[in-house]
């Protein structure tokens, strides 16, 4: 199973629900092997500021340690600590057609967007952008993952990387594993604070490690109708209800669940939710800044992850490299 996560900003309460909290339930079931990596060349798609990838990084990885992976038994890396990866990219590159990448959902946005603003077709558009599917593809195929989890919005990502490896094979043999697309249905996709998806692109992300006076602040911020005291309030379209059932366990829920219907004050709702995040996520913002306060300690980590996984990858990528013809002449 591979995981790879992109540093483009703080982690939130959305990234550990739907993301974090799963990925390391999963890692801890026997028989799997997890890689987990820090996507930071897909980073620089988006991003011009150096500064904010390298820190961005940093607490991504501060985050997925405080909240408890253990990478003395998993793969936990950064992506540009791999080389094989952008060889591999390259492999892949020449034997994906330009059609494939045509109908990547990214690209097809962003000649959109400028056919509406009239503007030439590939303006903005880097090769990057482009190229994102093959780079992913690489994460993916180098490692062999059978399982590759993913929202929705990513499906079509696996598939192209299913695509590109059936292509390789089909010219090269038999080297590639075809990934398969794992969709956990009930992995919390969680609103944010003016109830859209929490995300970092609409700005309405709660941090997940926010001090404890902050994350009340931004709790009782959250926005809800107009309905009083007494009044009965529905729990499926609430983001207050629905971002208290990704931290409760099914009692909690049927407990908060059974004080909607009795008409809870907004306040005193937001008061247990509060109170239930705090909870679970005090014990981990301890551990976090601890390690923000120690950068060697997470970089340490990455190079010890770095050198497991590339004693994959190496000999992995030199099969590959003998199958494309790249060999020694005396061979």
């Amino acid at each position: 199973m591979l995981t790879g996560i992109t540093p483009s900003g703080v982690p939130h309460l959305g990234n550990y629900a739907g993301a974090i909290r799963p990925a390391i339930a999963a890692s801890r079931q026997a028989g799997v092997e997890s890689f987990y990596f820090l996507a930071d060349y897909h980073a620089l798609i988006n991003s011009s500021d150096p500064g904010r990838v390298q820190r961005s990084t940093l607490e991504i990885a501060a985050a997925w340690l405080a909240a408890g992976l253990d990478t003395d038994k998993v793969y936990f890396y950064r992506q540009s600590d791999i080389p094989e990866v952008l060889e591999l990219t390259w492999l892949l590159a020449c034997t994906t057609g330009k059609g494939l990448l045509n109908r990547a959902h990214a690209y097809k946005a962003a000649l959109e967007r400028n056919a509406a603003a009239g503007a030439d077709p590939d303006a903005g558009v880097s090769v990057g952008l482009f190229m994102y599917p093959v780079l992913m593809a690489a994460d993916i195929l180098l490692f062999k993952a059978d399982s590759v989890p993913v929202g929705r919005d990513q499906l079509q990502h696996i598939e192209m990387a299913r695509d590109m490896a059936a292509r390789f094979n089909h010219r090269y043999g038999e080297h590639l594993v075809l990934p398969q697309a794992a969709i956990d249905e009930s992995v919390a996709t969680l609103p944010g604070l003016d109830g859209r998806k929490m995300s970092k692109s609409y700005d309405n992300g709660i941090p997940l490690f926010a001090p404890s006076a902050e994350l009340k602040k931004l709790i009782f911020s959250i926005v809800t109708d107009s309905r009083a005291p007494g009044e009965p309030k529905d729990t499926e379209g609430p983001a207050l209800f629905r971002l208290y059932q990704a931290f409760a366990g099914p009692d909690e829920s049927a407990r908060m669940r059974a004080a909607f219907a009795a008409g809870v004050a907004w306040g005193e709702a937001k008061q247990a939710l509060f109170e239930r995040i705090e909870a679970t996520v005090a014990p981990m913002r301890g551990r976090y800044l601890a390690l923000m306060a120690d950068p060697a300690r997470i970089e340490l980590r990455l190079h010890e992850g770095a050198v497991k996984a590339r004693a994959i990858a190496g000999p992995f990528l030199d099969e590959l490299r003998r199958a494309a013809g790249l060999r020694k002449l005396s061979g």
